[in-house]
């Protein structure tokens, strides 16, 4: 039975990105590092950049009950293979997560049939995937998708905030591209970002899914945009 406030709670949230720190004081909801790639022979699931640690931190923080699945796409750089992104996506579908935090993309487009098939599935399954839709102002894959939350930032927004704008008729979701602070560190010493307007656009997702019955995309979608410009304490 949910408690009152216990926000995420049930939900499984996957988070592809760079690792985590399992240490780190931002961290503290439970942990499941995941094992996506066949090919990768020596995996490790410890952040070096620091980047997946701050994501999920940021997402935490709106959903502190949930359980996060940490798939490492990311080394050293923030530079990876489209055939990587498609199997850690493929995984959370074939896994059933709730939300897919995805801080990235891939500007390949040659690779899209092979999305839209995965982001088909994902519908399906009732995967919910948060994407970036632009990296520097470049469209960027699956964010560009229908049926993938697609988040934009805007830097005049609070991170107790999001907004929903249209191009095409699609909605588009714009966020704070600012992490969780840390306590003696200046904003603008801190990572920031397209990857962290999804994070935490992410962290909105996973409070209204507290309130829907089903979870698919156009249900999710219209409860976002009907609470547009919506401010959590």
């Amino acid at each position: 039975m949910r408690g009152a406030g216990m926000i995420g709670y049930g939900l499984k949230i996957a988070v592809i990105d760079t690792g985590i720190n399992a240490s780190h004081p931002h961290i503290f909801a439970p942990i499941h590092p995941v094992i996506f790639d066949p090919e990768e022979t020596n995996p490790s699931y410890e952040d070096v950049l620091g980047h997946g640690t701050a994501v999920t931190a940021a997402i935490q923080e709106r959903a502190p009950y949930a359980d996060y699945y940490i798939l490492k796409l990311f080394g050293n750089t923030l530079r990876t293979t489209s055939n990587r992104l498609i199997r850690a996506i493929d995984w959370t579908v074939e896994h059933e997560m709730d939300i897919v935090n995805l801080s990235l993309g891939s500007p390949n487009f040659d690779h899209r049939p092979v999305l839209e098939t995965l982001v088909s599935r994902a519908t399906t399954a009732g995967v919910l995937l948060v994407a970036a839709r632009y990296s520097e102002h470049t469209p960027v894959l699956p964010g560009m998708l229908d049926d993938v939350i697609s988040v934009d930032v805007d830097w005049n927004l609070s991170r107790d905030e999001y907004r929903v704008s249209r191009v095409g008729g699609a909605p588009i979701f714009c966020a704070s591209g600012f992490p969780r602070p840390l306590p003696g560190v200046p904003v603008a010493r801190n990572l920031s970002g397209i990857s962290f307007a999804v994070a935490n656009m992410t962290g909105f997702v996973a409070r209204a899914c507290q309130d829907l019955q089903e979870r698919s995309v156009e249900k999710l979608i219209s409860a976002l945009t009907v609470e547009r410009q919506l401010s959590i304490p």
